[in-house]
């Protein structure tokens, strides 16, 4: 139980931003609440927090190690729900969100296909590009692609995602194959115009000093739109070079209808995740949902079939 409590104190000082907030939560000193991180930092032999008068920051460690007690936590209750649930059906409305593109494709299929399973539940989808608000906007759970600043908010990883640069054969065949991300310039890159996940650039990584470090690279081309979808279908078309989300071309890859470049420069992946409010009990329909989602991420060929 003591070591639990350390977990829990951990996750709810991150979220509240203080010892006071979190400690005023749940109705102890916030000296208590000091201890208990002084014993978790102590006992794991590593320093979680950097703490100050006027705020608290998470160390390297802190943020691997607040992701994999959050989802132990989220595990933790969803074992106690289906105990205490024993037979009851998940029913009720829910309300989930996802980005747009990816939602199209990997979200609103499976819509109708859980709910067939769950008939006394009723659904409403958003799709779009807009990060949303989901506690202020009452939504049950988000779909989210890429890294997750947002450490209010409980995320469970439901799979890996990287990101590569494809051009159709035909393309390959004409104007051959860059070596290096440098090469890039040489060539036509199909970009976004508009896209606030990648005002860095495109993302790869190359050794250095022994280890691997990622670098980004602002390619210029001839034609850029702020759909992705559009760059797809330029790709598609032998345009040009574009940096796609492995979800969107592993089907095209896997026909030979695109082929990868840069495969030796490819950044680590980041991940897909359902993202949901910090809740004390989690709706039964919610965690049937995110389990169902794991399940088909999960899944062996998913992402070549869709």
């Amino acid at each position: 139980m003591g070591k639990l409590k350390q977990l829990e104190s951990f996750v709810s000082v991150v979220n509240r931003g203080s010892l006071t907030a979190a400690a005023h939560a749940e109705g102890v000193a916030p000296a208590i609440m000091g201890r208990r991180l002084d014993a978790l930092e102590e006992r794991l032999g590593v320093k979680l927090l950097l703490r100050t008068t006027r705020r608290i920051t998470l160390t390297h460690e802190g943020s691997a190690f607040l992701e994999d007690c959050q989802r132990l936590l989220s595990d933790l209750a969803n074992a106690e729900a289906s105990v205490s649930a024993g037979g009851v059906k998940a029913s009720g409305h829910l309300r989930i969100t996802a980005p747009a593109g990816f939602g199209r494709r990997h979200v609103a299929p499976l819509v109708p296909l859980f709910r067939e399973l769950h008939a006394e539940v009723t659904i409403s989808l958003n799709l779009s590009d807009r990060v949303i608000d989901i506690a202020g906007e009452a939504y049950d759970c988000a779909v989210r692609v890429g890294d997750m600043p947002d450490s209010s908010l409980v995320s469970v990883r439901l799979a890996d995602n990287r990101r590569l640069c494809v051009a159709t054969p035909t393309y390959v065949a004409r104007h051959g194959k860059p070596q290096s991300p440098q090469d890039l310039a040489r060539f036509d890159c199909l970009t976004l115009s508009s896209d606030a996940s990648q005002t860095r650039g495109w993302a790869f990584g190359v050794d250095k000093d022994q280890t691997r470090e990622v670098i980004h690279f602002k390619p210029g081309g001839p034609l850029d739109c702020s759909d992705g979808q559009v760059l797809h279908d330029w790709c598609l078309g032998g345009y040009g070079i574009a940096w796609r989300s492995i979800w969107e071309v592993e089907a095209e890859i896997a026909a030979g209808t695109l082929v990868p470049l840069l495969d030796e420069f490819a950044a680590p992946p980041n991940g897909i995740y359902a993202v949901f409010p910090q809740r004390k009990h989690l709706p039964l329909r919610v965690r049937l949902w995110i389990d169902y989602l794991k399940q088909h991420y999960s899944a062996p060929g998913f992402w070549k079939t869709l």
